[in-house]
C-alpha cells in the first residue's frame, strides 16, 4: 500500500483584501492564514508519513507572485524534501503566462533540480519509485487552446467547435500514455482541468475563454486507481458511485464569499492495484459569515441590525453586513455604531442598499381592476408614502384644483395592475 496526500488550489497570496496588517510580522493575516493551511497539509504528509505528494495546481493568483510570497511557498515545500518525500507539482491555469505557455511559477524547481520534485507542465507519464513500492502518474496540466491547435484549425468555430476539437485532439495523446502503462503497477491520473459535472465555486469566473470542459467518462478509466484534480475550488468526487474515485480536494482557504458554506481541506490516500482507498481531511480554516437585514419595514431599523449582528456573532470571522432600508431610513443608521458592533470580527464591509418606494408590492386597494374615483385613489396612495406626508394636503388640493376644471371628473377610474 502506498500512501498518497493530494492538495491543490493553494492560491497563496489570494483575498487579502479580506485581511489586515499584522504588526508583530509586517504581514497581511490572510495570507498567513494560508500559509498556516498548507503547514497543516505538510505536516500531515511529514507526520504520517506519506509516500507522495500530489499538487494538482494553482500555488499563486498569478505566474509571478512578489518574491515573499514565493519564498512563504517554497519554505513549507522544502520540509517534503527534507523528509524526502517525492512531490509532483502539477501546472495549473494560475500558474501559467498569461499567453498559456509555459509554468512560470513552478519551473524554478526544474531549473534548480529540487531532489525528488517534478514539475508537471506536460502530458508525461512519471514512474516514480517511493518507500513502499512503484506508482506511476499521468500528469495533465491545464491545457489552452494554443496547447494543441493552432490559429487557422481555430479560425471561425464556434466555442463549441473549439471544444470538440480540443478534445479530439487530447484523446489520442492520452491513450498513448495509458497504452504504454505497467498494468501491474497503481496508476494516478493527475489533471488541473474543468470536468463537465463538477460543482463550481470562485473559479467560476477565472477561466473564461482561457481552457475547455472535459467530460468526466474521459476519465473514467479502468487502468487509474485514482484521478487526482486540481481547479474546481468546492471539494467533491465526480465518479461516487463507482471506480475510480475522480477527486476534487478543492482549495485548502476560502478565496472570497462563493466559498463562504464550502468545507476546505485536503485527501489522504491508500493506493493499491484494484483496491484504493481515499478520506478527505478537513481543515480548521477561517470563517466567512454574511448577514443579511431587511429593515425596510422596521420602526427601529438601527436595532433591528444591531440585533441581527448579535444573533450570528461569530468571533474572528470575515464579515459582511448587508442590509436594505428606505431613503427617509438613513438618518435613523448610526455607522459608527454598527462598526462597533462587528469589531468581534477579523474583517469587514458593510454594504447598505437603497430600495425603492416603488419597488413596495401593489396596494390592495389599487390592485387589478379595482375601480376608483380619482381623488379617492390619489388619497389612498398618499396615505401609504411616508416620505410624501408634509405635503399630501397640498397634493390634494391641486388635485382637486385639476379635476375641477375637467368635465366629469367626478367618474371612476379603473386601476389595472398591467405594466402599460
Amino acid at each position: 500500500m502506498i500512501k498518497v496526500l493530494h492538495v491543490s488550489d493553494i492560491h497563496l497570496g489570494s483575498g487579502l483584501s479580506h485581511g489586515r496588517t499584522n504588526p508583530e510580522t509586517g504581514l497581511n493575516t490572510r495570507l498567513e492564514d494560508f500559509v498556516k493551511s498548507l503547514r497543516s497539509c505538510i505536516d500531515r504528509a511529514i507526520s504520517e508519513p506519506v509516500d507522495l505528494v500530489l499538487f494538482g495546481g494553482d500555488a499563486f493568483p498569478d505566474a509571478t507572485p512578489p518574491p515573499y510570497i514565493q519564498q512563504a511557498f517554497a519554505s513549507e515545500f522544502s520540509r517534503l524534501v527534507q523528509a524526502a518525500i517525492p512531490t509532483i507539482l502539477l501546472v495549473g491555469n494560475h500558474d501559467q503566462h498569461s499567453q498559456g505557455k509555459g509554468g512560470a511559477s513552478l519551473s524554478i524547481y526544474r531549473t534548480l533540480g529540487v531532489p525528488k520534485f517534478i514539475v508537471g507542465d506536460r502530458i508525461e507519464t512519471h514512474h516514480i519509485n517511493t518507500a513502499n513500492g512503484e506508482v506511476q502518474v499521468i500528469t495533465l496540466p491545464w491545457l489552452t487552446n494554443s496547447a494543441l491547435l493552432t490559429r487557422p484549425e481555430t479560425e471561425g468555430l464556434s466555442l463549441e467547435a473549439v471544444n470538440q476539437l480540443l478534445l479530439q485532439k487530447l484523446q489520442p495523446i492520452l491513450e498513448g500514455e495509458i497504452r504504454r502503462l505497467d498494468p501491474d503497477q497503481p496508476t494516478i491520473l493527475l489533471a488541473h482541468l474543468m470536468a463537465d459535472r463538477a460543482q463550481l465555486g470562485a473559479e467560476r469566473f477565472l477561466a473564461v475563454g482561457k481552457g475547455f470542459t472535459i467530460p468526466v467518462s474521459f476519465l473514467i478509466r479502468p487502468e487509474f486507481d485514482y484521478v487526482a484534480l486540481g481547479h474546481v475550488h468546492r471539494h467533491q468526487n465526480l465518479n461516487p458511485k463507482g471506480e475510480p474515485a475522480v477527486v476534487y480536494p478543492g482549495s485548502i482557504e476560502r478565496v472570497d464569499f462563493s466559498e463562504e458554506k464550502e468545507d476546505k481541506g485536503y485527501v489522504l490516500i491508500e493506493l493499491e492495484k484494484g483496491n484504493t482507498q481515499w478520506q478527505f481531511c478537513p481543515l480548521p480554516v477561517r470563517p466567512f459569515l454574511t448577514i443579511k437585514v431587511d429593515v425596510t419595514e422596521k420602526d427601529d431599523p438601527q436595532q433591528t441590525i444591531l440585533s441581527a449582528i448579535e444573533r450570528q456573532k461569530n468571533p474572528e470571522a470575515v464579515v459582511r453586513l448587508q442590509y436594505k432600508l428606505h431613503s427617509e431610513q438613513l438618518d435613523r443608521i448610526e455607522s459608527r455604531t454598527l462598526q462597533k458592533a462587528l469589531s468581534f470580527a477579523h474583517s469587514y464591509t458593510i454594504t447598505p442598499e437603497l430600495v425603492s418606494q416603488l419597488a413596495r408590492p401593489r396596494l390592495p386597494e389599487l390592485g387589478e381592476q379595482v375601480a376608483l374615483d380619482p381623488m379617492s385613489a390619489l388619497k389612498t396612495y398618499l396615505d401609504n408614502r411616508d416620505d410624501l406626508k408634509e405635503v399630501s394636503e397640498e397634493m390634494l388640493a391641486e388635485a382637486e384644483k385639476l379635476l375641477g376644471g375637467l368635465p366629469n371628473h367626478t367618474d371612476q377610474w379603473t386601476f389595472s395592475a398591467s405594466p402599460n
